[in-house]
């Protein structure tokens, strides 16, 4: 049953990116930044409207409240990444516009990377460390400045349920550059959607988002330090299971 949901959600997805994209790349012509970004997340939310009925996963939601409120209250967001399931969710739980931060190959995937190249976001070229991080922090400075949001993976690909990767300091460099409080995120999507795996299962996801850390006077790795203490800290606590 998990593997024909599977099939279903794929072909939910192949099926609503079509349409959505190319509309997405012809409007783009008259309809830039903010409005354009809200229509890409409604087929965010359609696919995981599908997410929910077709795949059986729910996602359980805490710590809205630590948001930054206000139209032009700046904030970088630094999750932990186990699936490409929040990378389709938090753009439909975020209160402003998104600037997803990635490499720069994903622009050649048909529809999906069309049309993420007619979003205001920041791609970068891995070959490069140096560069891709200067590229980050001018990007990330400009954006931040018109009221979008910059959402990273810490630890730079999808880690596996239980474990732990090498958080890196590109989002606190940032955040230390521009004074942005930074927001730290836990995500237990591993338990239902594999980080490799095409078969999903039925369960529920928790995703907890921390309180503001502020950037200001820090020095980037010792703020990434008490974001990877917060984050793993709380993924123990929403997954324990994961880490016995």
């Amino acid at each position: 049953m998990s593997l024909i949901r599977s099939i279903l959600h794929m072909a939910w997805i192949l099926i609503t990116v079509i349409p959505w994209g190319l509309t997405l790349v012809v409007i783009s012509v008259w309809v830039r930044r903010t409005p354009l970004w809200w229509f890409a997340v409604n087929w965010f939310r359609l696919v995981i409207w599908g997410t929910r009925v077709i795949l059986g996963i729910q996602v359980r939601v805490s710590g809205m409240d630590n948001l930054p409120q206000g139209a032009s209250s700046p904030a970088i967001l630094l999750s932990k990444h186990q699936s490409t399931l929040e990378t389709l969710l938090l753009p439909t739980l975020m209160p402003h516009p998104l600037a997803f931060v990635f490499k720069r190959e994903l622009l050649r995937l048909p529809f999906f990377g069309w049309s993420m190249a007619r979003l205001d976001m920041i791609h970068i070229n891995r070959e490069s460390r140096a560069a891709a991080l200067k590229h980050v922090v001018a990007q990330g400075k400009r954006l931040l400045a018109q009221g979008t949001w910059i959402i990273m993976f810490p630890e730079g690909t999808r880690i596996a349920r239980g474990e732990k990767g090498t958080y890196q300091t590109a989002g606190t460099r940032l955040a230390v550059e521009t004074g942005a409080p930074v927001i730290p995120i836990a995500v237990s999507s591993g338990k239902c959607w594999p980080r490799k795996g095409f078969i999903k299962v039925p369960g529920v996801v928790d995703v907890s988002i921390g309180p503001p850390i502020p950037s200001v006077g820090r020095e980037p790795k010792e703020l990434m330090r008490e974001v990877e203490a917060w984050i793993e800290a709380e993924m123990r606590r929403i997954d324990p299971e994961a880490y016995v």
